[in-house]
């Protein structure tokens, strides 16, 4: 991360932090509940994610924000590649995506905490979204960031 970033992930996760492996679990698990209820996005996972899938696919996920927040190493792979394999991802499922993300952030987290994370969400999902329309050869030059509603 960029030093003149304006949220310092790091530094809202300083010792007395409410970001830890066990909060990252809760906000995994609770996240993906709230997903698979959706109407918008939950058909999407459930479409590409089989129902025997989903205990790997969830400890997958904590292993990715454990990685990304904690800087544990637990993660590796891709987390871009399967994105660019669906053909009807949109706007709208990513601001959906986020409403669902943000009020689980703030649900779990203390409030420096759940800025820090959501700031983190909403730049993942401007980078997804930028490189899934280069990737269909869209104009990506006019795509807004998705921030707080």
């Amino acid at each position: 991360m960029n030093e003149k970033d304006p949220v310092q992930v790091g530094a809202a996760l300083r010792p007395g932090s409410t970001v830890s492996e066990e909060t990252i679990r809760r906000l995994v698990h609770g996240f993906y509940a709230a997903v698979r209820d959706d109407p918008l996005v939950g058909p999407v996972f459930d479409r590409e994610i089989a129902p025997d899938d989903w205990p790997v696919h969830l400890d997958k996920m904590c292993g990715f924000w454990s990685s990304v927040l904690l800087k544990t190493d637990r993660y590796e792979g891709r987390p871009l590649a399967p994105h660019l394999r669906l053909p009807d991802i949109s706007d709208a499922h990513f601001t959906r995506w986020l409403m669902l993300f943000r009020q689980t952030a703030r649900e779990t987290f203390d409030t420096k905490g759940a800025m820090a994370v959501i700031a983190l969400a909403e730049r993942i999902a401007h980078s997804f979204r930028l490189a899934i329309a280069f990737h269909r050869g869209q104009d990506s030059s006019k795509i807004a960031p998705l921030t707080a509603e």
